[in-house]
């Protein structure tokens, strides 16, 4: 007899519920009315002539019917992000310390019943990841974990934090969802951002997709943004893993969370991140739902036309010659010098497995120059730190 599973959408004991807040149900319902298939080439042609984009301009501009516009789009995309963001291109790079996980997501590499080499750095090894790191002149780190309390409890991020505060000028999560409390704590120990994928917003194909662990609890981790916001966090991004489900309802939901979010709390610096499946170990033939290259060029179009102040961030999943010719045109912010192995940066062999394979393996020189080649300003620091 097959084990009854936990309700995804009850929240656990240890959960906070934000009683307050409706987002959450508002993107859901948005999502599950839009339909993209009633939008016309007219429609398209109103959303690109619009100063001032709205949800159902947005909505058109995913849709199937804006394909044919995708120049178009594009030529948009590159007035808004110069309009806003100038020539400047941002750089950061991902550091994992941890690939420990309790959840059992059937697409990720690190899934708790993936038979992989598990690492932890201890505080010195991550100091020395992350002296290796800044020594390349890098300013920015995003610190990754699996989603482990256990193993990567709150303390160990936020110790990981302090040691990058000494490096970094900023500093970003992407761990496990936390508590408004919890956030506060690791903003106090110097996180300014978090980064948290919804993986898919279809909560009965998340079901599907996650079967088991905390991350199992759809809502919980639908309100991770607003909670890291209320924790003080300067920002947020947002993304769905494209190829999971319908991207396109996907991309709605995503743009639409990060426009009411954005609205409610109109200090927040908001992103997106657009990550398409990639082969993981042991399983190197994932079907997702086909995202060519060019319905990930129209969701990115979409995102800056829709929201043109929006940080938007481009990753190592994608091929490098994709990756310099989306920066400038609605891509701000470029990764480099990219490991998703535990302790590569100062061991010839990583003590623990990859999450999934990256396409771009290029240094921080290398991309440096890539960006330079377009015209275009690598920005290792774009925040400035006031005493009080």
């Amino acid at each position: 007899m097959e084990q009854e599973r936990t309700d995804h959408m009850k929240y656990l004991p240890d959960m906070e519920i934000l009683e307050d807040s409706d987002i959450g149900e508002q993107v859901v319902s948005r999502m599950k009315a839009y339909d993209y298939n009633k939008y016309t080439a007219d429609d398209v042609k109103r959303a690109l002539a619009a100063e001032y984009p709205t949800t159902e301009d947005f909505g058109a501009l995913l849709s199937p019917a804006a394909e044919p516009f995708l120049e178009q789009m594009a030529r948009r995309a590159t007035i808004e992000t110069a309009k806003h963001f100038g020539s400047s291109v941002c750089l950061f790079t991902p550091l994992y310390i941890a690939n420990y996980c309790e959840n059992y997501c059937i697409y990720c590499g690190f899934n708790c019943h993936n038979k992989i080499r598990r690492a932890k750095l201890d505080y010195e090894g991550i100091r020395r990841e992350m002296e290796a790191i800044a020594k390349t002149g890098m300013e920015e780190i995003l610190i990754l974990t699996g989603e482990s309390r256990k193993m990567s409890d709150v303390e160990y991020i936020g110790k990981a934090c302090e040691i990058a505060h000494e490096y970094f000028k900023n500093v970003g999560i992407e761990v496990y969802p936390m508590n408004t409390d919890e956030y506060a704590y690791l903003h106090k120990c110097g996180a300014d951002y978090v980064t948290v994928f919804q993986e898919t917003y279809n909560s009965d194909k998340y079901e599907t997709l996650h079967l088991a662990g905390h991350k199992r609890i759809f809502p919980y981790r639908l309100n991770a943004q607003e909670r890291a916001i209320r924790g003080g966090m300067r920002g947020v991004a947002f993304a769905a893993l494209l190829g999971l489900d319908d991207f396109r309802k996907d991309a709605f939901a995503v743009g639409t969370h990060a426009y009411l979010l954005q609205r409610k709390y109109p200090h927040a610096e908001i992103s997106f991140s657009c990550p398409r499946l990639r082969p993981i170990i042991n399983n190197d033939k994932i079907n997702p739902k086909d995202v060519h290259e060019r319905q990930l060029l129209q969701v990115m179009c979409a995102y800056r036309i829709f929201m043109p102040f929006a940080g938007l961030t481009i990753s190592t999943r994608e091929r490098a010659g994709f990756r310099d010719n989306v920066i400038g045109m609605c891509a701000t912010k470029i990764s480099a010098g990219v490991s998703t192995g535990i302790g590569s940066h100062t061991e010839e062999e990583s003590k623990g497995d990859n999450q999934f394979e990256i396409s771009d393996d290029r240094s921080l020189d290398e991309v440096c120059a890539a960006i330079r080649s377009k015209g275009l300003q690598p920005v290792l620091n774009d925040y400035v730190y006031i005493p009080e």
